[in-house]
Order: C-alpha cells, then structure tokens, then sequence
C-alpha cells in the first residue's frame, strides 16, 4: 500500500512559478535533442530565423533582434557560417564590420529547425486541445511582456 504522503503532491508542486519552471526546464530538452539531431541548437535558430525575417544585417543589429548577447554572437556566427549557412562580407558602408547574410544553406537548414520546432511543440502541448494551447500561449505572452516592460531580468533562448 502507498503511503498517504507519497500521493499529496507537496504544497510548493502546485505553485506557477514551479509548473513554469518543470514545464521550461522540458521544453528546453525536447529543443536541445531535437536541434542537436540536425548538429543545430536554439542561437542557430534564432540567428538563422532573424536573418530571414529581417534581411542581412552587422553582427551588433543582429545581436539586438534576435536577443543574442554580443559575447555569444561571434561564435554562434562561426559555428554558421563554417558551416556555409551564413556568409560575412565587409559592409559598403563601414569596412570595420560585417554584414552577415542568410545562405541558401542556410535557408535549408532553418526550414529543418522549424520542423523540428513545430514536432517539439506538438509534443510539448500534447494534452491541450487547439483552443488550450492558444489561450496558453496567449496567457505565456501576455506575463512575458508584462516582465519585459517591468524590467524583470530574462535568460535567453540558447
């Protein structure tokens, strides 16, 4: 027979702040192992995706769309652009920086991100119906956004 204590969930268990944290803490895994099967993870994504959306840009607007640190800038386009999916060139404008531009490569490789993205979210949200998971991620939004006009400190995406 179980002990009456082990089926009580603690107090602490049914805290938002700890279900935010669990439900972060496994999304984050089932990103990292989907991205690392395409030798891809989250900065890739983010850079590659930011590039698209907002066209070739200096490492330095890059870093401010997508919410890259500059420390983890330099290596993350490296790691891409050894990779073909990224190209530097020296801007007409300023040859002391680079515009980096997406590559067809790396158009490829995003499309591939994103299917895994889209797999993740599946998985992730598998016990919500559609209308749950809009209200969800509405709700995800809307705490977000408060945190960020408030100042409250956030971890990026890696």
């Amino acid at each position: 027979m179980q002990n009456p204590s082990e089926k009580t969930p603690a107090g602490w268990e049914s805290l938002p702040s700890w279900l935010l944290t669990q439900t972060a803490q496994h999304a984050h895994r089932l990103v990292g192992d989907a991205f690392s099967v395409v030798h891809a993870r989250g900065y890739h994504y983010r850079l590659l995706a930011t590039l698209e959306t907002f066209g070739p840009a200096s490492q330095a607007a890059l870093g401010r769309r997508s919410g890259i640190h500059v420390s983890d800038m330099v290596a993350t386009i490296n790691e891409l652009a050894d990779r073909g999916l990224v190209e530097r060139a020296p801007d007409p404008a300023d040859r002391r920086r680079n515009i980096i531009s997406l590559t067809a490569a790396g158009q490829r490789q995003l499309r591939r991100l994103e299917e895994r993205l889209a797999e993740c979210q599946d998985e992730l949200l598998a016990p919500l119906s559609a209308e749950e998971r809009q209200r969800l991620t509405e709700l995800l939004s809307r705490l977000l956004d408060h945190h960020r006009r408030t100042g409250t400190p956030e971890e990026p995406w890696r």
